[in-house]
């Protein structure tokens, strides 16, 4: 009990400082995405991570990308974010084994079905 009371004696003595609100735009969570590409005109995906997935898509579309400049246009089929690199670079590197198969049917059961009807358009 009087370590307690020393404690609220010291804390009104010296109170915390108060922080300043962020200025706009001081900061930011950077994101790490995994995603799942898809070509038509091969009929196989591709799976890796990135940072900026907005341009890592135009990059494989652009075919600059060796591994997929035959294929484009690539159509993003399902993409996931994460905070931490290393979790994106472990689901990434999962997806792509034999265990990790199951949870791409599972992941892409959608995207699949449309693939069936006929419902995915080529990108311009």
């Amino acid at each position: 009990m009087l370590k307690f009371l020393y404690y609220l004696d010291v804390m009104e003595r010296w109170p915390a400082p108060k922080a300043h609100p962020p200025r706009a735009g001081s900061w930011q969570i950077l994101m790490y995405y995994v995603y799942i590409l898809y070509s038509k005109r091969l009929g196989k995906f591709y799976i890796g991570y990135t940072e900026d997935l907005k341009n890592r898509i135009k990059l494989h579309n652009s075919g600059l990308s060796p591994f997929t400049s035959t294929g484009h246009p690539w159509i993003l089929a399902y993409c996931e974010a994460f905070t931490e690199k290393s979790d994106a670079e472990r689901e990434e590197k999962f997806l792509k084994t034999g265990k990790g198969r199951g949870r791409r049917k599972i992941l892409l059961k959608s995207f699949l079905e449309k693939i069936n009807n006929g419902e995915v358009a080529e990108l311009a």
